[in-house]
């Protein structure tokens, strides 16, 4: 197996979660490294990011629209990626427990859009930003959608902070939507309107899905999720059963179970599930 296959290989081998911040991290490293060669041809090192992130003002984004989904995946500097893939290793991870990785992937590129969104339409809306064309770059908005999305369904579920303080899902995303609309008159405005918006999408999406309504659907059914499938071509071309096909899909039994345990944490919390409930948990969320 050469070396370019062995890469493939431990990358179809990670979770959908780890796949994206994976796919974050080179993102971030690709313009370092070719930094060093504008910089040694006298190119302005910002012609590279123009490319990318995603300008409030009309015409640029009118002419570059996959800005709209390309400034989810580059980041300013280190310390912006890491708390980003942080958050978001955490919060996605519980949600793919809980769901297939196609939700994760509506939520995530969802809350992107919805930040971009959220972001132009302010900059064109509100009087204090006349005059100003700053650019928007970062996952943030994505990573709110999912992190708002857990704590909206399951609000009830306690993290600890410190190894002393235990916090319920609703109170931490409660705060977090709070701080970043008190920054917004103080610093990185674009930045704090587009969390916002992901936070929006976040909890719109899981206030629907409790009524049984799935708003990420029509977005399922147009983006292919191949790339992401953490099945390996060896194994799609010889199919231990040939018989059971490739899904995500639940039995009605299963998604009974799984309905009833989402019940059970919403009203208790995560820790009020058994042994065996959370073994079933994850096991269903790895489908």
């Amino acid at each position: 197996m050469t070396f370019q296959q062995q890469l493939k290989y431990k990358f179809s081998q990670f979770s959908i979660v780890e796949k994206v911040i994976v796919i974050n991290v080179i993102c971030f490293a690709i313009p370092l490294l070719l930094n060093t060669f504008l910089f040694l041809f006298k190119v302005p090192s910002n012609s590279l990011t123009a490319w990318v992130e995603l300008s409030s003002n009309p015409t640029t984004f009118l002419s570059r629209p996959w800005t709209f989904i390309t400034y989810g995946f580059f980041h300013s500097g280190f310390f912006h990626l890491f708390w980003n893939m942080i958050l978001l290793y955490f919060s996605g991870r519980t949600l793919v427990n809980l769901f297939p990785k196609e939700k994760f992937m509506s939520i995530y590129f969802l809350g992107i859009f919805c930040g971009a969104v959220l972001f132009v339409v302010s900059y064109w809306l509100f009087p204090v930003f006349e005059g100003t064309q700053p650019a928007l770059i970062g996952a943030s908005a994505g990573v709110m959608a999912v992190l708002i999305f857990v704590c909206t369904y399951m609000p009830n579920l306690e993290v600890s902070f410190f190894f002393f303080l235990r916090l319920k899902l609703r109170y931490l995303g409660i705060a977090l939507v709070v701080l970043d609309l008190l920054q917004i008159p103080s610093s990185n405005a674009g930045g704090h309107i587009a969390h916002l918006g992901g936070a929006i999408l976040g909890f719109f999406y899981a206030y629907q899905l409790k009524k049984g309504i799935d708003i990420g659907t029509p977005f399922k059914n147009f983006l292919s999720f191949k790339f992401f499938s953490s099945e390996s071509k060896v194994k799609k071309r010889k199919p231990k059963n040939p018989s059971k096909s490739n899904t995500t899909s639940y039995s009605q039994e299963e998604q009974v179970k799984i309905d009833t345990i989402l019940d059970k944490i919403s009203k208790s919390g995560y820790d009020s599930l058994s042994k065996e409930e959370k073994n079933f948990l994850f096991q269903a969320g790895k489908k």
